[in-house]
């Protein structure tokens, strides 16, 4: 029997014990974690293997997450996303202009609302419904 594949994850912040952590704890719940130190390097990475879900930092330099929110919007519009910031304090609803399915404020989120809301998004996003059909 065949293991069903698992859900890749891409998580793009330049703070590396971020990227760390949550790499860390996204693969504890059996998922496959890549990482990226900006939004250049995520748009080279969703172009080589695409991912089924996509966290980002907003605030990176070379390229802001706003503006790889916004580039992800329009090349890989299926791809859900998740948004997180130490700029901002509230989770209730995702902060003006943020181009995301969902945001949490960094050190503002307990860890089974997020394990939530990734298998959700995972869940509804339209490839969930037609696996790839490389395997990946």
């Amino acid at each position: 029997m065949k293991a069903a594949p698992k859900h890749r994850i891409l998580v793009v912040d330049d703070a590396p014990l971020i990227r760390e952590t949550m790499s860390f704890l996204l693969a504890a719940q059996g998922y496959e974690v890549a990482t990226a130190a900006d939004g250049f390097e995520a748009l080279l990475q969703l172009l080589v293997k695409p991912s089924d879900l996509l966290i980002s930092d907003l605030n990176m330099p070379h390229m802001s997450g706003f503006e790889l929110l916004s580039i992800v919007r329009q090349q890989f519009p299926e791809l859900p996303v998740i948004a997180i910031s130490g700029a901002y304090e509230s989770s209730e609803k995702v902060p003006s202009g943020v181009m995301a399915d969902a945001f949490y404020p960094k050190g503002g989120y307990r860890l089974d609302e997020i394990f939530r809301t990734v298998a959700d998004l995972i869940q509804q996003a339209p490839e969930a419904r037609n696996p790839r059909q490389n395997g990946t």
